[in-house]
């Protein structure tokens, strides 16, 4: 019987290393690719792709799979990077890891594998699917506090069908017991934080290279200046850090926050406490929805996430063509336009939509 032949993303990390393991135990063919998404190799001490990439190189001898490396940074960069400066340069924070799981894991990656005629790609994501009723559904992973599912949500159904995910039942705990048991190089490397093409750099630091400083006034709730900014891009709704407003003469010793951006006078508006006022919502509306599957209903009650790792959060959902209104049951904390809503039955995600806009004052 010929073995279901096996394309697995292989980082360099950890996840991906086992998952090949796993996949390989379980019987299949297994052959690795290590995407370059990212060909800006600067040299600091942030960049990991090298390191990533000869730790790749080991994990494939150690497991005796075939190691393909393929550079799809020209479809990063057009696909992800371009949009995510679109966005900053409007006033919205994107989330450029969902967009890069949409066109390059599941799209570009996809394709080549089906390209060169593989059954599945894989990844080291930690999600679920089962198949129902000639329909398959993408669930949470296992591990409550690595679930990736928010992350994956706008991925394509044939992507999903195609895909298989060896972590999705298992917990991080249990990944790195396997690959010590295993003696994997990448046992004990560290996991990877912040956003792909950025790694451990300071946002800032990065964002300086691709977008000018523009400095312009930052205002109190009663549009009193109380600092200066140095450019709209660089803050994100509900930020504390990074304000340089200490000190503020006649305020209270409690920390500032970040609660409007507005991009005709070049301003930004922060007010006094974690949960002001202005920082709570309990209504969104969200555009470009994606569904994993047809839903039969236009308004329904459901479950979301505004954030990742966020707690379920109760929801009434009207659907609206493309676009989606959203009523909590309880008031949410710095809904950030840009950022994803992802709607959840349970443990079954069924996509999910880009924020575009709040409604305050509705509490």
């Amino acid at each position: 019987m010929t073995k279901k032949r096996v394309l697995l993303g292989l980082s360099g990390g950890v996840d991906s290393s086992v998952a090949a393991l796993l996949l390989k135990k379980q019987g299949y063919y297994v052959e690795a690719l290590f995407m370059r998404n990212w060909e800006d190799d600067d040299g600091s001490p942030y960049c990991s792709i090298k390191e990533d990439f000869m730790d790749a190189v080991f994990v494939s001898d150690q497991l005796n799979i075939n190691l393909i490396e393929k550079n799809f940074s020209r479809d990063y960069k057009n696909k992800v990077f371009k949009y995510f400066l679109k966005e900053l340069n409007e006033g919205r924070t994107p989330n450029p890891d969902i967009l890069c799981n949409k066109e390059i894991k599941f799209d570009s990656f996809y394709e080549y594998a089906m390209n060169k005629d593989f059954d599945f790609i894989s990844t080291g994501h930690y999600v679920r699917k089962f198949h129902e009723k000639e329909k398959v559904y993408l669930k949470k992973g296992k591990d409550v506090l690595k679930d990736q599912s928010y992350f994956l949500h706008s991925i394509s159904n044939e992507s999903i069908s195609k895909s298989l995910f060896p972590l999705g039942s298992i917990t991080k705990k249990e990944v790195r017991d396997i690959a010590r048991k295993e003696k994997l190089i990448t046992s004990n490397k560290k996991d990877s934080t912040g956003i792909c093409f950025i790694g451990e750099r300071p946002f800032p630091d990065f964002l300086e290279r691709y977008i000018s400083k523009n400095p312009g006034p930052i205002f109190d709730e009663n549009l009193k200046e109380i600092g200066k900014h140095i450019g709209l891009p660089f803050y994100t709704l509900g930020q504390r850090q990074g304000l340089g407003i200490g000190g503020v003469k006649n305020s209270e010793n409690t920390p500032w926050y970040v609660v409007n951006k507005d991009l005709k006078n070049n301003s930004l508006t922060v007010v006094q406490g974690n949960d002001h006022p202005l920082l709570m919502s309990k209504k969104l509306t969200a555009k470009n929805l994606s569904l994993i599957n047809p839903l039969n209903e236009k308004e329904f009650f459901c479950k979301t996430k505004i954030r990742y790792r966020q707690e379920d959060q109760d929801c009434f959902i009207k659907i609206l063509g493309n676009n989606i209104e959203v009523n909590f049951s309880e008031p949410q904390r710095a809904i950030t336009p840009g950022q994803s809503i992802v709607l959840y039955d349970e443990d079954v995600c069924l996509g999910g939509a880009e924020i575009s806009s709040i409604s305050y004052g509705d509490l």
